[in-house]
């Protein structure tokens, strides 16, 4: 049996990529990427010359099978996405279930990912989270965000720049204008900027200052039950 190995890329810094990871990637028979072109950029700046083979989301019920045959056969492969862990929010989930339903051994390494750094610096308890990732753009939005009103902890999510605003005022419609918000775009890049405030306020923010790049959207939990629940634990 072979191992496959889900292994974390730069959400943005390339000195963000582990000893660890690189090494993987260079001893691997084959380098499952979400993107081929983008993938090759990473791994010629890290001189990793290896078989790059596609595995998103449009192929990875299909492809998975094949996969688990080249792992039962003895075979190492590494499964990478474009930025950050795969399966979050990003082809992985179908793979690492079939490889572990044929008894192939599955390790994730440590590495980047959005949401904790995003988190982690929002200045809301971090202690408890859920994180919902994209919500869906029609069926099921309305009910998700009505399931989650009461939600007393602290939600992450994650959302284009194009439909940040938009989302932003659908949070206020639903929990609240005053809430306590983060948004956090461009991790450990360049233009890496939190924006925190209020709903209201950072929709304000917003409106006059368009958003580019990549977004974690970071919201305070309901407070209202936060009491109600701890005057039940009392």
């Amino acid at each position: 049996m072979g191992i496959l190995y889900l292994v974390p890329t730069p959400v943005g810094n390339m000195e963000d990529m582990t000893f660890r990871a690189i090494r993987i990637l260079k001893e691997a028979d084959v380098v499952l990427a979400e993107d081929t072109r983008t993938s090759s950029i990473l791994l010629k700046h890290y001189d990793i010359q290896n078989h790059l083979l596609s595995h998103h989301k449009f192929n990875e019920h299909v492809a998975s099978a094949a996969i688990v045959e080249r792992l039962k056969a003895g075979q190492t492969v590494a499964l990478i996405s474009d930025a950050g862990t795969p399966g979050i929010s990003d082809p992985g989930f179908y793979l690492a279930r079939a490889a572990i339903a044929a008894g192939v051994e599955v390790q994730t390494l440590p590495g980047a990912t959005a949401f904790v750094p995003a988190l982690v610096s929002s200045g809301l308890p971090c202690d408890r989270f859920c994180f919902e990732g994209f919500l869906p753009q029609k069926k099921g939005r309305q009910t998700r965000l009505e399931q989650l009103r009461e939600e007393v902890r602290t939600m992450i999510f994650y959302e284009s720049p194009y439909r940040l605003v938009k989302t932003l005022m659908q949070f206020a419609e639903y929990f609240g204008s005053e809430r306590q918000v983060s948004v956090c775009r461009e991790i450990s890049k360049v233009h890496e900027e939190s924006v925190r405030g209020t709903l209201a306020e950072v929709v304000a923010h917003f409106e006059a200052t368009p958003p580019k790049g990549e977004i974690v959207i970071v919201l305070e939990g309901s407070r209202s039950k936060k009491s109600e629940y701890s005057d039940k634990i009392k």
